[in-house]
């Protein structure tokens, strides 16, 4: 690693920190900006431990631009099935097809371009360019945050553009022109393991004497947050009909959380109903129009909660003769129960599935 005097101290000790304390991840160590990307893009909403897993496999289904662009969009949202912010996945495969087209399959090397790829921010096309092609842009993420406005007791909110503007400044100022890749990656490991959000070990910190916060005994009350967190209540009615060895399942297409994923007939209402009242649904009797004896369970009811949405769901397991004559509006799909796994679908609909099995 490759320091300069004129390196500021903080600079200088959070490298020394970093070789000696790095995580050991299957995205490090390599310079190709893809698997970066793919690395970058899991880890934005997901932790290390649970990302690993996905990385590799994901890498394994597609491990080139060109391949992950080829591939159907059903394809990728299955193979990212459990992460969450499915958008993320979504955004990958536009972006994949994108490169092919205005690259010619090369992923771009400047910043300005990597920046104008569907589904990649700031953050991200900081990372790609310094990890990839070692370019001086500093990599702002919640960590590098959080670590700078402990260091300096910025009193800006996080959740300013103002608040961001200072910390990207003084990043920028901290970034070694000759380790921009070993930097960002020292100080987002260092907010992972050091300067973490609750209980920082401060007394382990190499930067203590430099730190504000920590000089003044005001370390909890940075990083400054003013957003406000509100969280929407849903209440979803699932029909899990079961006609034999089949069931029933069709896409969501809306612009809403789990674009393109797959899940049982749904009803949505604007509050808890019973399964009464939930007959007596106009969208409920239009779903179950067929003059069929339909023998309903009990609901199994699961909670799911979402950064910005907590979604109450029961699930009422509908069991038809096996020589009913049963059809469901066209958007449907009859498929074989063994057939569900695949089918990219929803976590909270697998929760509910593994509720059943265990059952």
């Amino acid at each position: 690693m490759e320091l300069l005097k004129s390196d500021p101290p903080i600079t200088r000790l959070l490298l020394k920190w970093y070789e000696e304390n790095k995580r050991e991840l299957p995205w490090r160590g390599t310079t190709d900006p893809y698997r970066v990307w793919v690395s970058e893009v899991i880890l934005q909403q997901t932790r290390v431990a649970q990302g690993w897993d996905y990385y590799t496999r994901f890498i394994q289904r597609f491990p080139n631009v060109e391949a992950l662009a080829l591939a159907d969009e059903e394809d990728v949202l299955l193979m990212w099935q459990g992460l969450g912010y499915y958008s993320r996945a979504r955004n990958m495969h536009f972006a994949a097809r994108d490169i092919m087209g205005r690259f010619s399959g090369k992923f771009p090397e400047k910043y300005s371009d990597i920046l104008s790829l569907k589904g990649i921010g700031e953050y991200t096309a900081a990372a790609i360019a310094s990890i990839a092609f070692n370019a001086p842009h500093a990599a702002v993420d919640g960590n590098v945050l959080r670590v700078i406005s402990r260091l300096f007791a910025l009193t800006e909110s996080i959740h300013t553009a103002k608040g961001k503007k200072v910390v990207t400044e003084i990043s920028n100022s901290l970034l070694p022109v000759q380790e921009p890749a070993a930097y960002n990656q020292a100080i987002m490991d260092f907010g992972s393991m050091v300067c973490t959000p609750k209980q920082p070990r401060c007394t382990d910190c190499p930067l203590q004497e430099f730190c504000i916060a920590r000089l003044s005994n005001r370390v909890e009350e940075f990083p400054v947050n003013t957003k406000k967190k509100s969280s929407r209540k849903r209440y979803f009615n699932y029909f899990h009909i079961l006609h034999g060895n089949d069931t029933y399942i069709a896409q969501r297409v809306k612009e809403d959380i789990w674009k393109g994923l797959y899940e049982f007939p749904l009803v949505e209402t604007r509050e808890p109903v019973s399964l009464d009242e939930l007959l007596k649904n106009a969208d409920v009797r239009d779903l179950l129009t067929n003059d069929q004896s339909l023998a309903i369970d009990s609901p199994s009811s699961v909670l799911h909660v979402l950064s910005h949405q907590r979604i109450y769901a029961n699930f009422y397991r509908v069991v038809l003769p096996d020589n009913a004559e049963f059809y469901l509006p066209e958007h449907f799909i009859r498929i074989q129960r063994a057939e569900l796994d695949l089918y990219p679908i929803a976590r909270l609909t697998g929760k509910y599935l593994e509720s059943i099995e265990e059952s």
